[in-house]
């Protein structure tokens, strides 16, 4: 078994953009080999955004949703679950559309946006594969190869109206910024994984989403995704302003 799952890994790799790959029974359109078997690494293999649902229909905020293997994997454990998820990227909401249409999944709607604490039109890059910021989070020089973009923005506080099962946040550097901004009405939440980018360039602000889930009532865990592939916190460490890693909170509320 183990063979025929490396050979699969191997194959979809260095599958090209647009090409198509089978998935926990749906056709998933990938932008990028790489990207995907990561995605799946995470998502489908280790499950960081697996939870445990107290109704049949959670609600869920899927924050930096990329071509959608979150959510496909929520749909997948809780098929009436309704979902919202926000991609920015020009370059991806594209794939992200065509895995929700084609996998004719009901109850999800796509916010093209960013996350942040304003609504505006900001200023975006990105690769077009996974990686980006918004160009106020970071001081350091863009990488080369990288595209401007002119996006909207939206609140997290605006969507936190109601009970929320599950919010889940990979939004490369804004994490902290919208979960300040949300403040008290965070305590709609029920679960919540969030990705912490501690990346040259960015804010640290680990201390800070951890004090503020601390004083909102949250029990929390912070975990490595993987020490092999995200290997920035793989001892011997280095600590200077040029440090990458990657942290996974996850919370509940204590009560």
């Amino acid at each position: 078994m183990a063979w025929h799952v490396d050979r699969w890994r191997r194959k979809t790799s260095v599958a090209k953009p647009g090409a198509t790959v089978q998935c926990l029974g749906y056709t998933v359109q990938i932008n990028d080999g790489p990207n995907f078997c990561v995605l799946h690494h995470d998502v489908v293999v280790k499950e960081v955004y697996r939870f445990t649902a107290h109704r049949p229909n959670p609600f869920i905020l899927d924050c930096g949703s990329n071509i959608g293997m979150s959510i496909l994997y929520f749909k997948h454990l809780y098929p009436e679950a309704r979902i919202i998820g926000f991609e920015p990227d020009p370059a991806i909401v594209g794939y992200l559309h065509e895995n929700i249409n084609r996998n004719s999944l009901a109850g999800v709607q796509v916010v093209q946006a960013a996350i942040g604490s304003r609504e505006d039109s900001l200023t975006f890059y990105s690769d077009g594969k996974y990686g980006s910021c918004l160009a106020h989070l970071s001081s350091e020089a863009i990488p080369d190869g990288w595209t401007k973009h002119e996006v909207p923005c939206v609140r997290l506080f605006d969507y936190l109206n109601e009970p929320v099962d599950f919010l889940k946040m990979n939004i490369e550097g804004a994490e902290w910024e919208a979960l300040e901004d949300s403040g008290a009405r965070l305590r709609q939440v029920r679960e919540m994984a969030i990705e912490y980018h501690h990346l040259p360039g960015l804010p640290r602000t680990l201390h800070k989403i951890l004090s503020l889930l601390d004083k909102l009532g949250f029990e929390y865990v912070v975990s490595d995704f993987d020490l092999e592939t995200y290997s920035g916190a793989k001892p011997p460490i280095v600590l200077n302003e040029k440090t990458s890693y990657f942290r996974h909170i996850y919370a509940r509320q204590r009560s």
